[in-house]
C-alpha cells in the first residue's frame, strides 16, 4: 500500500475480467468515468444502490445505534 493510499484510506482491489466482459465495460468509457478504476467503481456502486444494499445497510446501522 502506498503512502497516498494510507493517507486517503484507499483500498485497491485487483479483479479479472474475460475479454468479452472487458469489451462490454469499455463501452462505458466517457459515460461512467475515464479510467478503468472509475468505470468499475461506478458500476459496482450503481449496482449496490439499485439493489438497495447501501440504503438497507445504512438504515440498519442507524437502527443499531
Amino acid at each position: 500500500m502506498t503512502q497516498r493510499e494510507k493517507d486517503n484510506n484507499i483500498k485497491r482491489v485487483q479483479v479479472t475480467f474475460t475479454k468479452s466482459q472487458w469489451e462490454l465495460i469499455e463501452n462505458f468509457r466517457g459515460i461512467l468515468g475515464q479510467t478503468d478504476a472509475e468505470i468499475v467503481r461506478t458500476i459496482v456502486l450503481t449496482w449496490l444502490s439499485e439493489k438497495s444494499i447501501i440504503s438497507t445497510t445504512i438504515k440498519k446501522e442507524i437502527g443499531d445505534k
